[in-house]
């Protein structure tokens, strides 16, 4: 094991640095899908309320693997089709596409559950005092919902770092990839992926850590 971390301590490094990055971008705009598909399931348009819902239970139906391949794979031969013959995806943007709309299905529900926490009387009193329904959101209920969903947010971005792994079936060189290069390499498929596991751990037991942290803040904040 000592042998694998003097050889390849810089690759599993730069491994995990493209693991972090794909999953800060995934949850950036996971985060964005989140709050407008979660605002549609709260809403009271039902033509929104159909669209939230269909999107939500599609993404959530599909295993993330198969949307990795639907959108390496699939997309750029469907756009290729129709005469842009140019048009690829690399791994990173494939990624983060498949990793953002798998997660931001999850991060809706999250809203809605988070909106759906807060008291319908603070709604009520922002109109009363003359708000509309998207200020009251906006002022209002959001703020507070967030409070609520930190928490869940930051255990989305922990799962999501784990389903990292699943994209290197379309060759990201994120962890798990480069640990399938070292086994190779070296033959050593138990040292090697005790390496990679270790790493895991150690990232995702910091994060829990922090998210525990922030939890207990946010119920003395109460």
């Amino acid at each position: 094991m000592v042998m694998i971390i003097q050889t390849y301590w810089e690759m599993l490094l730069k491994a995990m640095g493209q693991t972090l990055l794909l999953c800060l971008l995934s949850l950036v705009f996971a985060s964005v899908i989140g709050m407008i598909f979660g605002l549609m399931n709260v809403g009271h348009n039902r033509a929104l309320n159909f669209i939230g819902t269909v999107y939500v239970d599609a993404v959530r139906g599909v295993p993330l693997i198969v949307l990795a391949y639907f959108i390496f794979f699939g997309i750029p031969a469907a756009i290729q089709g129709l005469g842009f013959s140019d048009f690829r995806l690399t791994a990173l943007q494939a990624g983060t596409i498949a990793l953002s709309m798998n997660c931001g299905a999850y991060m809706a529900e999250i809203v809605r559950a988070g909106i759906q926490s807060v008291d319908r009387g603070q709604m009520e009193a922002g109109r009363s005092l003359g708000l509309s329904y998207g200020a009251g959101m906006a002022l209002i209920v959001v703020p507070q919902a967030i409070r609520t969903m930190i928490p869940s947010i930051i255990n989305q971005f922990i799962i999501t770092l784990k389903d990292t792994s699943i994209l290197s079936v379309i060759g990201f060189p994120e962890l798990t990839n480069v640990g399938k290069t070292v086994m190779g390499n070296t033959f050593r498929p138990l040292q090697a992926w005790a390496i990679v596991g270790i790493m895991y751990l150690v990232v995702i037991t910091i994060l829990s850590k922090v998210s525990k942290r922030i939890e207990r803040r946010v119920n003395r904040g109460r």
